[in-house]
């Protein structure tokens, strides 16, 4: 017996495979935007933490000198501005995974302001806080078009 004339070839046809695709497309719109929101809300923890570190050591230097450190060499760090990655290492300037730069500003033997600036695809994407603060009160601030929960 020929099976082949009366049934039907296993398969998708192409107005189930189009509705396949319309779903997915769908998905992916939403998904997209939320998962880019996690990312750069993951970055910019990564620029907290290296602040409260920044905020950490110049209380101790504070201890131990009786004034603020007036460059991040002086605790410790390389350089006077300090660059991290998104899973908050420090990385040389200029690197490609540089997601942050750090460094000291307006600062006098009993004050100091540290900053977080965002570089490359994070100050593109993160409109929402921009700069990061904390300074030597502990006063935690961000710049941004909606600064309010950034820290």
């Amino acid at each position: 017996m020929d099976h082949t004339r009366n049934s039907r070839h296993g398969g998708f046809s192409l107005l189930e495979l189009l509705v396949v695709v319309a779903i997915v497309a769908m998905l992916s719109a939403f998904a997209y935007p939320s998962y880019m929101n996690y990312v750069v809300n993951t970055k910019r923890t990564a620029a907290t933490t290296m602040l409260m570190r920044i905020a950490d050591r110049q209380q101790q230097f504070f201890m131990d000198n009786k004034r603020y450190a007036n460059a991040l060499t002086e605790l410790g760090y390389a350089t006077a501005f300090v660059w991290v990655s998104d899973n908050g290492n420090t990385v040389p300037p200029g690197d490609a995974d540089a997601v942050y730069a750090f460094g000291l500003a307006n600062i006098t033997p009993t004050q100091y302001l540290a900053f977080a600036a965002p570089i490359g695809q994070q100050q593109i994407r993160d409109t929402k806080c921009a700069a990061l603060t904390i300074d030597h009160a502990g006063a935690k601030k961000a710049y941004g078009s909606q600064p309010d929960d950034c820290w």
